[in-house]
């Protein structure tokens, strides 16, 4: 990939570029597959909705779990008859008459606005995850007490409880997310689906360290239920995505060495919102790129800090790194797969949209 990577860097203008690998994503998706065999595998599109993204991952997934009505309008048009399970806190009137496969029920009032559906029922617990980047608490879901006035208040036979939903926090490796499952899947009735979300760990500041997926899919075949589902997302694509930038300028601020990209975090909002130093290689003009994780400088490297070109000091793919750069080197940010371009905000300061590539298999 990186002789791909060079090329598009070396003919990069003053726009970004996204490129994916969409090689390196079917073989992620395959050895995933194989992983959970014998396990119900959705994938989350919210993590990155590209419609090349989702033709790469369909012949490996069951399904896919979207979150609003563009959403499933969008996969719809792609997939026409594909499981779909439609979650989010939020449903409108005009969501709740879409017929997904599963519905995820959210509240009692939702479930009171539907005609007729197969839902899943989600269920907020009130665990102590110990390590999660990211706890799905507060209004998400039903606590168990109105996971259970659902239940009751069935009156007719057109809404059909087919089980239970919960994900209940991110970033957690496949040790502690085989023992959430087995929590989530104790509050399911006997002979109901379990669908135990995503969460598995992503790691920025060392993208070799992947997710156990092996451990994973042996822990939840462990639990023995018929229907187990998960709802994987960032640990999916993030891997396969590039985002490349053009070193505009080097300064020094009261002692403070800058370097002032194309694009921002209006294009790749990832490194701001998770609070990391974004993964990265750096192209020199007819010169070689490796990968570098932030602070692997060359013992010759400065510490730098790596921004965009929006006004505001959050504008920042990575602090304090070892690096040197120059105006005019192509800086390539790794793992830039997923909640990267479809969760930034794009029109802040009217700059161009970035280019996107896709190389390694795309028709």
């Amino acid at each position: 990939m990186i002789a791909e990577l060079r090329e598009i860097a070396g003919r990069l203008g003053d726009v970004p570029a996204y490129v994916y690998d969409l090689a390196a994503l079917d073989a992620h998706a395959a050895r995933i597959r194989e992983a959970t065999r014998g396990i119900e595998v959705y994938y989350a599109v919210k993590a990155n909705p590209d419609p090349a993204i989702l033709r790469t991952l369909a012949p490996y997934v069951d399904g896919f779990e979207v979150s609003s009505g563009g959403e499933f309008d969008h996969v719809s048009a792609l997939f026409p008859g594909k499981r779909l399970a439609f979650g989010g806190p939020g449903k409108t009137a005009s969501d709740l008459t879409r017929k997904p496969y599963r519905f995820h029920v959210e509240s009692p009032r939702e479930l009171d606005l539907l005609e007729s559906a197969d839902v899943l029922l989600r269920v907020n617990l009130r665990t102590e995850v110990e390590g999660a980047a990211l706890a799905m608490s507060g209004p998400f879901g039903m606590d168990p007490a109105m996971v259970d006035e659902c239940r009751t208040r069935l009156g007719s036979g057109n809404i059909r409880v087919r089980g239970i939903h919960a994900h209940l926090a991110s970033g957690l490796d496949a040790p502690a997310l085989i023992s959430l499952a087995k929590t989530i899947a104790d509050h399911a009735h006997e002979g109901e689906e379990v669908c135990v979300g995503g969460g598995m760990a992503v790691d920025y500041t060392d993208p070799a360290n992947i997710f156990d997926w092996t451990t994973y899919g042996e822990g939840l075949r462990g639990l023995d239920r018929d229907i187990l589902r998960i709802e994987p997302g960032r640990a999916m694509t993030a891997y396969c995505g590039w985002y490349l930038t053009k070193v505009l300028d080097v300064k020094r601020v009261h002692g403070e060495l800058f370097a002032i990209l194309t694009g921002g975090t209006h294009h790749l909002r990832t490194p701001v919102t998770k609070g990391h130093d974004q993964p990265f290689t750096v192209f020199t003009p007819g010169g070689q790129g490796a990968l570098r994780r932030p602070g692997e400088g060359s013992g010759h490297d400065e510490e730098i800090t790596l921004v965009g070109q929006l006004c505001t000091p959050k504008d920042v793919f990575a602090r304090r790194v070892g690096a040197t750069l120059r105006p005019g080197d192509v800086v390539a940010f790794a793992m830039a797969g997923a909640y990267a371009y479809n969760i930034s905000h794009h029109d802040f300061l009217m700059h161009p949209k970035p280019e996107f590539h896709y190389v390694s298999g795309m028709p």
